[in-house]
């Protein structure tokens, strides 16, 4: 299976992705903001299915050909840089719309059709789509043999850092409402580290990857 040093660097490299803010996690703090603990919570384990979703479907439908072709391997790993590179890049020129979360006013909703919302959300996550496809592979030993399995167990690893860390965000969202309502700037200027982040992120995936 996975060395231990691969699964050590990529949850390293998950957790610089998860801790951004994206789609997902301001999704969380909306419902967090509108609805309260319950609600976000719903909403970061429908996040989790999504993004398992998006793992069963590289590891299923990827896997055998990364495996057997290093061209594919290096299309896939420079399109994923380069689009984690323009999210940055856009994350950074939008960070003040991160304000429009307080606008959320919704009436309440059902369990159900908050934890379906949150997986819709987990599964059309470009950023999740782009770091699976693009990173996922990367991580994985081709001479080990059961590459998919190999991706499974690393996007397992992908989600229980993001179930604890979009927890995190929803729990502290929800308890400080009137903290952040005081000053939208904050969220703000965590947009900026993350798009930040995201750029730096982008340009690591490029220059690294195996080349065999």
């Amino acid at each position: 299976m996975v060395p231990a040093d691969r699964l050590l660097a990529f949850a390293a490299m998950s957790f610089v992705l998860i801790v951004i803010p994206g789609p997902s996690v301001l999704f969380v703090i909306g419902r967090a903001l509108a609805h309260g603990r319950r609600a976000a919570l719903t909403t970061v384990l429908g996040n989790t299915l999504g993004a398992y979703v998006l793992v069963l479907a590289v590891a299923l439908g990827i896997g055998a050909v990364v495996e057997r072709s290093v061209v594919v391997f290096t299309v896939l790993k420079l399109a994923g840089a380069a689009y984690l590179v323009y999210l940055g890049v856009k994350a950074w020129r939008r960070r003040g719309s991160l304000r429009a979360v307080f606008a959320a006013d919704d009436a309440g909703r059902g369990s159900l059709r908050t934890l379906w919302e949150g997986f819709a959300v987990g599964v059309a996550n470009p950023k999740t789509i782009v770091f699976f496809a693009a990173v996922l592979p990367q991580f994985v030993e081709p001479g080990r043999g059961h590459v998919p399995a190999q991706m499974l167990l690393l996007g397992l690893v992908f989600n229980v850092i993001a179930i604890a860390s979009d927890s995190i965000w929803g729990l502290v969202a929800a308890t400080a409402r009137d903290w952040f309502a005081r000053s939208p700037r904050r969220l703000s200027l965590v947009g900026g580290i993350g798009g930040l982040a995201m750029i730096g992120l982008g340009v690591t995936v490029a220059a690294t990857g195996r080349r065999d």
